[in-house]
């Protein structure tokens, strides 16, 4: 990222802290109400960005780049409609289109941002935001199935656990059923296809402006494989990219 011109790197360091932002009501505790209330409050904030008079420092930040970037406000309202989504006490991913719609928010949104700042055009831009969205959302909830499980929140989504058997909507009955392994077998296999397509896309674009987001991928890549090489049987047993994959990832394509 310290490689972008200045005024990416600013938009890039201002788009992210918008996202921690707003992550972090999401996730901490407290009462659902609360939370919502305040992601209200940040609708209310990019409002008044659009509208020229941003209060909070963050949304201060925001607006050089929502000019200098043409950002769009809709991206960062589907980014709160996604930190809605993970309010609540718990949730449940009812189908394919509801997990695509989910990833769209709290993933895709943030790359179709990321990629006004990185310079590419908006159709190639929107189609990378979704595979490469797609690819890195759906590589997170592979990762944390037992631990959001414990949280009771199923990502995988209801209609492909009933197709393999699970009808139980019980996180834990869920966590605990012999097909499980199978529904995250299948999820990978659509994780795997929207990687080969960010990559393929990425071939595509100039390799500069876009380092950010191939760091991104091969990081994640490299995680995924990880998760696939681990199974899907023993989920409580952690992987991570290593310290020497991370640094290899930064020399490799961060530099070159």
């Amino acid at each position: 990222m310290r490689r972008l011109p200045t005024d990416k790197r600013n938009a890039m360091f201002a788009v992210y802290a918008f996202c921690r932002h707003v992550d972090d009501v999401a996730d901490e505790p407290g009462e659902e109400a609360d939370k919502l209330a305040r992601l209200a409050e940040w609708r209310g904030e990019i409002e008044n960005l659009y509208a020229g008079r941003p209060q909070h420092l963050i949304a201060r930040a925001l607006a050089a780049p929502v000019v200098r970037f043409g950002l769009d406000k809709q991206d960062f309202l589907a980014v709160i409609d996604g930190m809605e989504m993970d309010a609540g006490r718990s949730l449940r991913i009812t189908d394919r289109h509801h997990l695509g719609l989910y990833c769209d928010r709290v993933a895709c949104a943030v790359g179709r941002l990321s990629n006004r700042i990185f310079g590419i055009d908006d159709e190639t831009g929107a189609r990378l935001a979704r595979a490469l969205g797609e690819a890195l959302q759906l590589t997170n909830i592979l990762r944390d199935v037992d631990e959001d499980a414990r949280s009771d929140r199923l990502y995988l989504p209801q209609d492909m656990l009933r197709k393999h058997g699970i009808t139980e909507t019980d996180a834990d009955a869920v966590l605990a059923h012999r097909n499980l392994p199978e529904v995250c077998a299948e999820v990978a296999v659509i994780a795997q296809g929207r990687f080969d397509e960010a990559a393929a896309l990425l071939a595509t674009c100039d390799r500069r402006r876009m380092r950010p987001a191939i760091m991104m991928m091969e990081a994640y890549r490299r995680l995924f494989v990880g998760l696939s090489r681990r199974g899907w049987h023993d989920l409580d047993r952690p992987v991570k990219v290593s310290w020497t994959e991370k640094v290899w990832v930064m020399l490799r394509y961060g530099l070159f």
